[in-house]
């Protein structure tokens, strides 16, 4: 008699705590929905974070495309009074740099947000190609004919 009220009391015992330690199905719902609507908050600002670098990425690249632009207008400017010939090279070099900046700055207008990976494959190329276009113009200044 003695070991089957020791059992039942110890099966009550360890009944209680499995019952207690249990959340309700209306505890977990709350915690799920909880769960959830962090998960939407971090997601609201991993986006509007996206959404601010392209913005600003688009600025800062507007701004060097502009600046690009006056520099081969400068340049144009200060071949005027070179020789027939370099001044022609001069030209062709500048024809095409210029339609470089003019195919960066289209690139840069056709982009559409579809995506973090392809903003980021996007950028660092577009970044590569704006560090060339650096690079073509100033070896064509230090290219310089002498009169």
């Amino acid at each position: 008699m003695k070991s089957s009220i020791l059992t039942v009391t110890v099966a009550s015992i360890i009944s209680v705590m499995l019952l207690s330690s249990c959340s309700s199905p209306e505890k977990k719902v709350e915690n799920a929905q909880e769960n959830v609507n962090e998960a939407n908050a971090d997601l609201d600002k991993a986006n509007q974070e996206y959404l601010a670098d392209i913005e600003t990425y688009k600025k800062v690249t507007a701004d060097q495309i502009e600046q690009n632009e006056k520099e081969l207008a400068d340049f144009r400017l200060k071949i005027r009074d070179e020789k027939k010939q370099a001044r022609e090279d001069y030209d062709k070099k500048l024809a095409a740099l210029e339609e470089k900046n003019n195919s960066m700055k289209q690139r840069m207008a056709d982009f559409k947000e579809n995506g973090k990976d392809n903003w980021n494959s996007f950028k660092s190329e577009f970044s590569h190609d704006m560090d060339e276009f650096g690079k073509a113009f100033k070896d064509l200044g230090t290219n310089n004919v002498k009169k």
